[in-house]
């Protein structure tokens, strides 16, 4: 269900159905070690940006892990049920996590103690993301919106309207100053982070968009739908660039 690099890139981490996160060695393929918590399926795993910690999320919980040895670190308890997605800070101070509840959490990396909660959705959260700056969140929603908060505070600060369905996945471009949503209403859409007006709509998917997610240098977004496509997309104009079929 997710695959991350290590900052390095030496490492993977994977997540899946099957229990446990794993951890891969990027150049070989080799399984490096296993994450084991209940048994539950994983639903997302990622990297610390410094490399040393890795970020879970499962059916009960969120959990940290040190990911040179595979030990658990801290288990994030206090959503009311699954926890969708984690994703850490950029100095990696901090975690959020999205939930089924219909909140997102912000946690002490290093301690694993809740900083504050997220409230203001009507529904369900597939996702939620840092800015580069840390300064603001990002979460999408089943109740046809992303939500824009202060990281510091937990305070509300936009909504971000006009999906026909639910949104499943929410990110800053690299420089803050956009935010990218995939939605099952087939789109995904770009909005102004600072005013949360919508600046273009992505069209071409015939099916819902899972992720969507900009490149690093910001020009160019890449989404991936059920309908069995990934496509890349000039940024600046909402133009398909190319389609990515095989899958």
């Amino acid at each position: 269900l997710a695959a991350a690099f290590s900052p390095d890139g030496r490492l993977i981490v994977t997540a899946g159905d099957d229990g446990p996160a794993r951890v891969w060695d990027a150049i070989t393929g080799q399984e490096v070690r296993q994450l084991a918590g209940d048994g539950d399926s994983v639903l997302s795993a990622t990297f610390s940006p410094d490399g040393r910690l890795i970020a879970t999320a499962d059916f009960h919980s969120a959990r940290v892990w040190d990911a040179a040895t595979g030990q658990e670190v801290h288990q994030l308890t206090g959503h009311a049920a699954s926890v969708l997605s984690a994703a850490f800070s950029p100095d990696g101070r901090l975690i959020v996590t999205a939930g089924y509840d219909g909140t997102a959490w912000v946690w002490d990396a290093a301690t694993g103690a809740p900083m504050r909660e997220l409230v203001g959705h009507a529904d369900s959260l597939f996702s939620a993301a840092f800015s580069p700056d840390g300064q603001l969140i990002v979460t999408a929603s089943q109740d046809k919106t992303a939500r824009v908060w202060d990281a510091v505070t937990g305070a509300p600060v936009r909504v971000l309207a006009g999906h026909a369905a639910s949104v499943l996945s929410a990110a800053f471009s690299p420089n803050g100053q956009l935010i990218v949503t995939g939605s099952d209403d087939h789109t995904a859409r770009l909005f102004d982070a600072a005013t949360g007006q919508e600046v273009s709509v992505l069209v071409g998917h015939t099916a819902g968009v899972g992720c969507a997610a900009f490149s690093p240098d910001g020009r160019l977004i890449v989404t991936a739908s059920e309908d069995e496509t990934a496509r890349v997309w000039d940024a600046a104009t909402g133009a398909t660039v190319r389609q990515l079929a095989g899958h």
